[in-house]
């Protein structure tokens, strides 16, 4: 928009909203300043350019100030409760920008009415999520304190989202696919690929058995897709920012969307079975692709094989494959093949805010659904060194021990990791296999040297924790401000309860057993001061 055309909208925004604030129909004011309501409409959304005479005759119609009116024209005001919408991330989801609210600021009830519905929208999510939560904790409580032999029934998940039913699904594959890896090996063979890829071998590939151009082209300005495929154009566009690794994994999971495709294996791997929710079965297709991806970048034998050599030493591996780390550590999570099965791990991506963006657990290990985890984990501790492998033997509550490593793996952007970046990639498999791997820790005493965890604060039955974040579901919140643990949301043990309530019974001075004692040894000092003075 020029700057006329931007002259032209202001001046007829401002018509509009003086009129509006007057209850005067666009009708009426047509009459009176003697133009046809057409072409009053057309001025007020800036459409037509407003002849000075007429400007003079509407101000003076609306008993405005003209040197008032003159001067305000540049500021485009935005109503205040439409203006703190635009920090709303939804509002930017909808690409809704300043001009636009602008425009809705000149129906001052059109603008009150949206501003309160989305407000009320918002504080009725905020109380749905709160009762999900509280239904949820309610069902976890009845399904873990039910009798023996009633307690595995899983009862109603409220919080199961479709990440957790693709989670799941993986899980219960135990995260192989075979139909996958065949497809895979299939094309390393009619191409003749060697152990390690480049992305002109993935690219020459998907131009010469799927007949699809590749286009590198910058996504619009505020948009950060980084990898199209368009199934009408038959073209794959791909962000100039990807450098080699992460580029060969977006040209080689595009690959695996066209097989999956052209084979129908989604609906093959899939089955009859029903998913609770609609999006989940395109989750899937998107984590399969991945799947493929990393079979045809890492083939299963050639993987297997160097995996055994090099005692699962991801870095080595990534080398050696040419690769990312992640990438790797996913693919040791689908060695399980029964005829060259690898050992069982379980898998964390988080980020240093410690949200857990991806896991899959192949050892049994629980993760909380709602979000959130234990800060003691090797995952989260790795942001304090993240140029080396933090390694841990964890011990959990019901005393089942882990062996867990961790690197952080950095993604900055013009140099910035703010701008970029920043994950904590997390593998662990059970304590007694930490033997077989490069990384393993030589121990004594595991349950000495293993670091007392949990899976989240909320459910975590530990009662000496100095880390919690929050107060445990599965203990009765009690405190006494007379006894101070080393964290306050440690919930107090029995004997810790006893005392306490012993305290509250003690001497009114209200320090308790121990104030009472102190009382009576300052009542024996001052007897004896008085028969010192006498």
């Amino acid at each position: 928009m020029n700057n006329d055309n931007a002259l032209n909208a202001n001046v007829g925004l401002k018509l509009r909203g003086l009129r509006l604030q007057r209850n005067i129909k666009q009708a009426d004011a047509a009459k009176d300043l003697g133009v046809s309501p057409a072409y009053l409409n057309l001025i007020e959304k800036g459409k037509r350019v407003m002849p000075f005479p007429l400007l003079w005759k509407a101000l003076r119609y609306f008993e405005q100030d003209p040197e008032q009116f003159m001067s305000t024209l540049g500021e485009g005001r935005v109503d205040e409760a439409l203006a703190k919408l635009l920090d709303e991330p939804l509002l930017k989801s909808l690409d809704i920008d300043s001009e636009s609210l602008q425009s809705l600021s000149a129906e001052p009830k059109l603008a009150g009415t949206v501003a309160a519905l989305f407000n009320l929208y918002k504080n009725t999510r905020t109380q749905l999520e709160n009762v999900l939560a509280q239904l949820n904790v309610e069902e976890r409580t009845r399904t873990q304190g039910s009798p023996s032999g009633l307690g595995n029934t899983p009862g109603v998940r409220f919080d199961y989202s479709p990440f957790d039913e693709v989670s799941d699904f993986l899980e219960k594959h135990r995260n192989y696919f075979p139909e996958l890896e065949e497809q895979a090996e299939g094309l390393r063979r009619d191409f003749r690929l060697e152990q390690q890829l480049t992305s002109s071998n993935l690219i020459r590939m998907l131009e010469e058995r799927f007949d699809f151009k590749v286009q590198i082209e910058r996504a619009a300005s505020g948009s950060s897709v980084v990898r199209r495929l368009d199934l009408d154009t038959r073209t794959l566009t791909l962000s100039p920012d990807l450098t080699e690794q992460p580029l060969k994994f977006q040209v080689a999971a595009s690959i695996g969307l066209m097989v999956m495709d052209r084979e129908k294996l989604v609906e093959r791997i899939l089955g009859a079975g029903r998913m609770r929710h609609g999006e989940t079965e395109r989750l899937i297709k998107v984590n399969l692709a991945n799947y493929f991806a990393g079979a045809l970048m890492l083939p299963y034998g050639e993987f297997f094989k160097e995996v055994q050599r090099t005692r699962y030493d991801v870095e080595l591996l990534s080398n050696i494959f040419g690769t990312t780390y992640e990438t790797v550590a996913h693919r040791i999570c689908n060695l399980s093949d029964p005829k060259r099965q690898g050992l069982p791990f379980h898998f964390l991506r988080a980020d240093i805010a410690g949200n857990i963006s991806k896991r899959y657990s192949g050892t049994g290990i629980r993760f909380a659904s709602g979000g959130g985890s234990c800060a003691k984990w090797a995952v989260h501790l790795a942001f304090l060194n993240p140029s080396q492998i933090t390694r841990q033997y964890s011990i959990m509550p019901d005393g089942t021990t882990y062996f867990c490593f961790a690197k952080v793996q950095l993604q900055p952007i013009e140099g910035s990791i703010v701008k970029g970046t920043a994950y904590s990639i997390g593998l662990g498999t059970h304590a007694e296999n930490a033997k077989y791997l490069a990384y393993g820790l030589p121990t004594n005493d595991l349950r000495k040297d293993a670091i007392p965890s949990g899976i989240s604060c909320r459910f975590c039955e530990r009662t000496d924790c100095n880390q919690r974040a929050a107060a445990s579901y599965r203990f009765a919140f009690a405190f006494d401000e007379y006894t101070k643990k080393d964290c306050f949301f440690s919930p107090l043990l029995v004997h810790e309860k006893e005392k306490a309530e012993r305290n509250g019974n003690a001497e009114p001075d209200g320090n308790g057993a121990e104030g009472g004692e102190k009382h009576d040894s300052l009542d024996r000092s001052v007897r004896r001061r008085k028969v010192h003075e006498n």
